[in-house]
């Protein structure tokens, strides 16, 4: 399948091992993986990350592999339980963050046409992922807008 915004194919990449139960050299108990996944959310370490680390570094020097097959609860739902999880999906800030960047640029380099794309790609990809967490994650009446998103991630 093509990509969003560029006439390229899409990368290819491996599919995950279809396990239905976590492996026998990682037993690390479920209390032990939430308290360390709330530690790294407290840190500032967003979901991805946390994942990262903990099949990195592990808890207590035992790696987990796959919070949810240890668990049986996703990073996301572990921080919601104890109240550590942040107000905006992590894909939809991240996408906020680049286009404030790249606003703030552009207002210092007005001429920049390739910047001026990126901007309008990046902010197409927002508006799209604003309908599709309108309701659930977020309020029925979000909408995206340069000066909120800007309030919203300082």
């Amino acid at each position: 399948m093509a990509r969003m915004h560029s006439r390229r194919r899409g990368s290819s990449g491996s599919d995950r091992p279809t396990a239905t139960e976590p492996p026998e050299w990682s037993e690390v108990d479920e209390a032990a993986i939430e308290e360390r996944v709330v530690e790294l959310a407290e840190a500032g370490h967003d979901p991805s990350v946390i994942g990262l680390k903990l099949r990195d570094e592990g808890v207590q020097g035992v790696p987990v592999p796959d919070v949810k097959l240890a668990t049986g609860k996703k990073v996301t739902e572990i921080l919601e339980e104890h109240g550590a999880s942040d107000d905006l999906p992590e894909d939809l800030r991240n996408l906020m963050e680049r286009a404030v960047g790249l606003r703030e640029h552009m207002e210092r380099n007005p001429g920049d046409a390739q910047n001026k794309r990126a901007l309008q790609n990046t902010e197409s990809k927002i508006r799209r992922l604003v309908d599709y967490y309108r309701g659930d994650e977020l309020d029925e009446s979000f909408t995206y807008e340069y000066d909120e998103a800007k309030e919203l991630l300082e």
